[in-house]
């Protein structure tokens, strides 16, 4: 391979091993389903072909080229995937959608995995369903928060419903029998202005990062201008200077003017680059208790109606009136935020997760509460189940769901490893006037809670709610639920594709491997979720026999139903809900 060939990027690295449910296993799943539906598919993609064996194969396009691309599909990334005139490689192109004909810009090459990156340089012609004059920032298709502000918001619930669809035929394991049809995508009640944590950032001065002055004495260099303070570039780890966001709230939003203001005033403290914190909080004043705002405190500070800037606080009445709401917005990591959720109230260390969209938090509650305790009605062959009385909140943060689902159980139980959140999360419960009588909580590792919890949890009696971070749930956590059997789980995911992956295994009843003991004896289960020796899932979820658990005695379980949750309008992302029931004899 010649010099010059690497330079014009005839070639690049094979992408490296891919994480479970990262944006490039998703991607690529997406890549090969579009290439063999267009009969360009090689035969094979995993990379086995000449080039890995040495020998020279043309590259699609030269790097760096411009192209005419026709976008065919959306993939679940949010990207557009289409092909050029030249090339059967698949482009992938931001801030695309179907129909459209671009020019993109040739990036980064992956011949063994037959697609390209490419940006995104302008529309030709575009998509029916663009409508670019839907877009309301200035920064749109260069930055990388948004990248659906061009679709109208029928559109993008339908394709995130088609997003948790991918994920399930694509990553669950499961056959189409056993995933039901999935429901409507519920919408945000706000489309912009529903952000209520920001964080921009600007990067250090030239050299900041070099380790001469640890060495010799010499000063880190400071900055000679205001650096660019907002987002990345698409594409690049470049910082993009953001003014203002439009899908942050009106607090956030006149945060985000007023530190960059302060930061350029105070530019001479720093020698590095900083990461800046913008949560809003909201205070509740009943209506005939509201004081006239007499301007603006120093802490917290207060949001303004941002067009035009004035300085009284936001206030919004209640729909019954009987409270009015200030909106202040605050800078410091462990200054508490206050958020309302409903008739619930939550205080969290501003620099601590919480949803950061609140205005579908009471949406979305309401919806797990409605479907948490359903149950299929007995029948002639299959007698009542004994009432669900317990939840087990695992990944429980500061409480929210454990708060509020209480009052439907007689003992609620929230875990999570993070002692902070469980500080948090004890002081919530105080805070909501719930006693500790039926709802507590306990700092430890989500991995090993079931042993604990089989002493005053009763499987038959318990529902577990399942929230974890997006890598999902480990195996560790998966066979101690399995192995606990609760009659329900609820699993909510901010990763549609790892929670397909999980809620295949718990269908499933177990994974390749588990049942082997440490002399190798016991049967393996295999990716379609049987022993070697042991029968298909039945359609209802079970195997093995038909009563619902594995062939070593493991429950199994069947979807009841799936939904997403459009938490965050104009991104690519989708929050998936997922109600399991475990199959009985």
């Amino acid at each position: 391979m010649t010099k010059r060939k690497r330079q014009q990027g005839y070639y690049t690295k094979r992408m490296k091993t891919v994480q479970e449910g990262s944006n490039e296993e998703v991607l690529l799943a997406d890549i090969r389903s579009l290439l063999h539906s267009t009969n360009i598919e090689k035969e094979e993609l995993n990379g086995k072909d000449a080039i890995e064996k040495g020998a020279d194969a043309p590259a699609p396009v030269e790097r760096f080229s411009e192209i005419e691309v026709k976008i065919s599909a959306l993939s679940s990334t949010g990207d557009g995937l289409g092909f050029s005139s030249s090339s059967d490689h698949v482009l992938v192109v931001p801030f695309t959608l179907p129909g459209d004909v671009v020019k993109a810009k040739v990036v980064t090459q992956f011949v063994n995995d037959h697609y390209t990156l490419a940006d995104f340089i302008s529309v030709l012609q575009p998509s029916p369903q663009r409508k670019d004059e839907l877009v309301k920032c200035p920064y749109f298709a260069k930055c990388s928060g948004c990248q659906f502000q061009m679709l109208s918001y029928e559109d993008q619930l339908a394709h995130k419903k088609t997003i948790l669809e991918k994920a399930y035929r694509n990553f669950s394991n499961l056959s189409s029998n056993l995933i039901p049809i999935i429901g409507d995508t519920i919408g945000s009640p706000l489309q912009y202005g529903y952000r209520t944590k920001l964080t921009p950032h600007f990067d250090g001065p030239p050299g900041s990062h070099a380790r001469r002055g640890r060495k010799d004495g010499s000063e880190r260099p400071g900055f000679d201008r205001v650096p660019p303070i907002g987002f990345m570039m698409k594409g690049t780890r470049k910082t993009m200077d953001i003014e203002d966001c439009p899908i942050g709230t009106h607090a956030v939003r006149d945060g985000l003017k007023k530190e960059r203001k302060r930061v350029s005033e105070e530019l001479s403290k720093y020698k590095r680059g900083a990461t800046l914190l913008l949560r809003e909080t909201t205070t509740r004043v009943p209506t005939q208790q509201v004081p006239s705002p007499k301007g603006e405190s120093n802490t917290p500070h207060k949001s303004t109606d941002h067009s035009p800037l004035t300085q009284e606080p936001t206030q919004s009445a209640s729909s019954a009136s009987s409270y009015t709401e200030t909106k202040t917005y605050i800078t410091d990591q462990n200054a508490i935020s206050t958020e309302h959720i409903g008739p619930y109230t939550f205080r969290n260390p501003a620099g601590a997760f919480f949803q950061n969209n609140n205005s579908i938090l009471q949406t979305f509650t309401d919806y797990i509460r409605s479907h948490i305790l359903a149950s299929p009605p007995p029948t002639a062959t299959i007698p009542p189940n004994p009432q669900i009385k317990t939840l087990i909140d695992t990944y429980a943060g500061s409480g929210l769901f454990s708060i509020t689902l209480s009052s439907l159980f007689t003992s609620t139980l929230g875990i999570d490893i993070s002692s902070s959140s469980i500080a948090s999360a004890t002081q919530n419960l105080k805070l909501n006037n719930l006693g500790p009588q039926n709802t507590s909580f306990a700092t430890g590792d989500a991995s090993n809670i079931f042993a604990a919890a089989k002493e005053k949890f009763h499987s038959d009696e318990c529902v577990v709610v399942i929230d974890p971070p997006r890598k999902g749930c480990d195996d560790g956590f998966l066979k101690q639920l399995v192995g606990f059997g609760p009659r329900r789980v609820v699993y909510v995911s901010c990763n549609v594709h790892t929670q397909a992956r999980d809620v295949g295994v718990l269908v499933r009843g177990g994974r390749e491997g588990w049942w082997v003991d440490d002399a190798g004896n016991g049967e393996k289960g295999g990716k379609d979720g049987q022993g070697e020796k042991g029968s298909e899932i039945a359609e209802g979820g079970g195997g093995g026999g038909g009563d619902g658990k594995g062939r070593h005695g493991m429950i199994r379980y069947r979807i009841e139903s799936l939904r997403g949750f459009d938490f965050f309008p104009q991104t690519g992302h989708v929050e998936g809900v997922a109600i399991l029931q475990r199959v009985d004899k």
